[in-house]
């Protein structure tokens, strides 16, 4: 059963676009969608979330605490590293961990959890073997599908649906 997701961020929660403004700011926009069934999946459900990137931003700190997401870890070069320092802080094991990125730099980390996806929009590289292509792309619902697709394998549809009807 998974009890850990772990999250991409750009490609994967955005749409891989950084937008800059005149002022050097950044934007970022995230799918609410995604962001319900994050917080489902936290909250109503008690699992665990993560979130490596390897980049930084405020703009996911942010994020990271409106969906109370507890590990956040940004700037990552080696992400499968950061993920096996959070198995052993959280006693768990690959097989208990969903993760879902869409580019090489997530590929070490995807080869090793239980359960891997990718968003339609993710590297040809990485469809090649994960064990979940999600008909959404990154930053438009592809999140959601990846954790209502995990939600049915385990057995936790009534309880999903129970949080909200």
């Amino acid at each position: 059963m998974i009890e850990l997701i772990v999250l991409d961020v750009d490609g994967t929660l955005t749409d891989g676009k950084i937008t800059y403004t005149n002022n050097g700011d950044e934007i970022k926009s995230f799918d609410v969608a995604d962001g319900l069934a994050i917080a489902t999946w936290t909250k109503k459900l008690g699992k665990k979330a993560a979130i490596i990137t390897g980049r930084t931003s405020l703009l996911v700190e942010r994020r990271a605490k409106d969906l109370q997401i507890t590990h956040l870890h940004q700037k990552v070069h080696n992400k499968d590293e950061v993920l096996a320092n959070i198995l052993k802080e959280e006693n768990l094991t690959w097989d208990q961990v969903a993760a879902i990125g869409d580019d090489l730099n997530d590929y070490k980390m995807l080869k090793k959890v239980g359960f891997s996806a990718t968003p339609a929009n993710g590297t040809h590289y990485l469809k090649g073997f994960v064990d979940f292509v999600c008909e959404n792309k990154g930053g438009e619902g592809a999140v959601r599908e990846m954790l209502e697709y995990i939600i049915k394998q385990d057995g936790l549809e009534e309880e999903y649906l129970a949080a909200w009807v």
